[in-house]
């Protein structure tokens, strides 16, 4: 007899629909066929035990299944459950068969027939939905799914469930409301956002910004790194911290999501998705709703980095997209993981190209790095000695490239903090940021003016992401900056692409300031951000 289930099959940021074909004959011998992994062609071992131990028999025939299209590799173990229904229903254990083409079916079995949670649910979701069909999944990924709205989701826990909501009237207890919220989010005005094809929302969402123990107001001077990191989250801008060891740069890193705006609705389902690809969503968790920040070790491979892998999986830059990438130690990370990075900073994308197809990630981060001016930190402090040889300290700068620090557009000199300063209270220092909810207001602020002016070009959303056409419309310089770019292009060295940079984090500046056309102190202002490059 001949049985066919549906699952899927996630491929980069995609899902396909996988036909499970069963057929149980006379003979002996389990197959599965159609380009499957190891983990899939172990199923059958997990099966056997499943079905045992919830009172059916394993057939002591000859088992084939199919998986197609043959031509795509099925990876993993969540095709263990389309699987163990197809042979229950080849081998008449479970009446009307034929219910199964109804839904798509995944989900990995323990050897008492329990089910345990898969990763890529949403855009398994997703697919589902196009197609029309009801989706059956582990209880824990039903939250997940539940966020495409009018997709029918059943949440369950076993093998027996499954059977009980296919064949026997079982559906309604296990059937999860559409748009299940995530635990803590806080209402506000309903939104709908499509994706794939599948709708996502219609339940009320709210984001909220990176809540912290820690705030502006807990560090100590460093008023021109703040203004830098406020800038930042403004434009969306990359940002690289250099100092001596204790300075600070750790702290004001993690302070930066808590000033950025909170996630909009559809920034959170593309999170989301990633995380969902990833395997990284906790088990019972729906939407992320606060923005990521990331910080790998600097021993971290370029693969985990950028992604990719067999199968291709999204690296710390997708997992950090719409939010921020921490790189403590700069240098220290190898140089070529470091070179993989321009790209995704420059195309705000990762494209992994494979001979089955290529895949692309989305990468849209801010990143923060953070080193030393030295191999020994002291180069530039004012009462410790540097030891390192000028020739070390070359070599230290030269693990990072021209055009990698090229793309980094605030270059920000962290110096040590004086007893004063230290000892201060935070608001009598001059110049100082007052607060994270302050300056998160500021950024907002900033934010909306720069998504007013970039409404009719989708996609564009921060000054950072502009293109040469933009910064022709929107960046123009007044009469007496020509001759301050002039002279930073000349002693400076600056290239092209800084010199556009600069222009960028002018219009930032200015989007502070509440103005619509640049100034020249906005613009002298931002060329205080490349000091670096004289120092190259």
């Amino acid at each position: 007899m001949l049985v066919t289930t549906y699952g899927s099959a996630v491929f980069g940021m995609e899902a396909r629909a996988i036909t499970v074909e069963v057929s149980v004959t006379a003979g002996l011998h389990y197959f599965i066929v159609g380009l499957a992994d190891g983990a899939v062609r172990e199923s059958l071992r997990r099966i056997e035990s499943a079905i045992k131990s919830n009172g059916w028999n394993m057939p002591r025939t000859k088992i084939v299944v199919n998986l197609a299209p043959a031509g795509l590799r099925k990876t993993g173990t969540a095709f263990d459950l389309p699987i163990a229904l197809g042979v229950l229903g080849a081998s008449g254990q479970i009446k009307d068969p034929e219910r199964l083409r109804q839904y798509t079916i995944m989900g990995e079995l323990s050897l008492d027939g329990a089910l345990r949670p898969i990763q890529g649910v949403l855009v398994i979701a997703e697919q589902v939905a196009r197609e029309g069909r009801g989706l059956i999944l582990p209880a824990e990924n039903a939250a997940e799914a539940a966020l495409i709205e009018g997709l029918p989701v059943y949440g369950v826990s076993s093998l027996r469930e499954v059977v009980d909501v296919v064949c026997e009237g079982g559906a309604s207890r296990f059937r999860v409301p559409s748009s299940a919220a995530r635990p803590g989010d806080r209402a506000t005005a309903p939104s709908r956002t499509v994706i794939g094809g599948a709708a996502v929302g219609g339940a009320p969402f709210s984001s909220a910004a990176v809540e912290s123990t820690l705030d502006f107001r807990h560090v100590s001077g460093q008023a021109h790194a703040k203004r830098a990191l406020e800038i930042a989250a403004a434009g969306s801008h990359n940002v690289l911290l250099v100092g001596p060891p204790g300075t600070g740069k750790t702290l004001l890193a993690r302070l930066l999501p808590g000033i950025l705006p909170p996630l909009t609705r559809e920034e959170a389902i593309e999170v989301t998705r990633i995380y969902s690809v990833a395997g990284k969503i906790n088990p019972g968790s729906g939407l992320i709703a606060m923005r990521p920040f990331r910080s790998p070790h600097h021993s971290s491979s370029a693969t985990s980095l950028v992604g990719g892998g067999a199968p291709p999986l999204p690296g710390e830059v997708s997992l950090a997209h719409n939010g921020v990438l921490f790189l403590d130690e700069l240098p220290e990370f190898p140089r070529m993981s470091l070179e993989y990075l321009r790209q995704p900073l420059e195309d705000r994308s990762v494209n992994v190209s494979r001979v089955t197809g290529n895949l692309s990630f989305p990468a849209s981060f801010m990143l923060v790095a953070a080193m030393n001016p030295c191999p020994c930190g002291y180069r530039g402090h004012p009462d410790k000695n540097c030891t390192c040889p000028a020739t070390l300290v070359g070599r230290y700068w030269q693990r990072l490239s021209g055009p990698l620090l090229d793309r980094i557009d605030l270059q920000v000199e962290v110096g040590p903090v004086s007893y004063a300063e230290m000892d201060a209270a935070p608001e009598t220092l001059p110049g100082a940021v007052t607060s994270t909810a302050y300056v998160r207001a500021r950024v907002a602020a900033a934010r909306a003016r720069q998504s007013d002016r970039f409404a009719a070009h989708p996609g564009l959303y921060a000054n950072a992401h502009m293109h040469s056409a933009h910064l022709h419309r929107y960046c123009r310089l007044p009469a007496g900056a020509s001759g301050l770019l002039k002279n930073a292009v000349e002693n400076l060295g600056l290239s092209a692409r800084a010199f556009d940079r600069v222009r960028k984090i002018a219009r930032t500046i200015a989007d502070l300031d509440g103005c619509a056309v640049l100034k020249t102190e906005h613009v002298a202002e931002a060329l205080q951000f490349r000091g670096l490059d004289r120092q190259r």
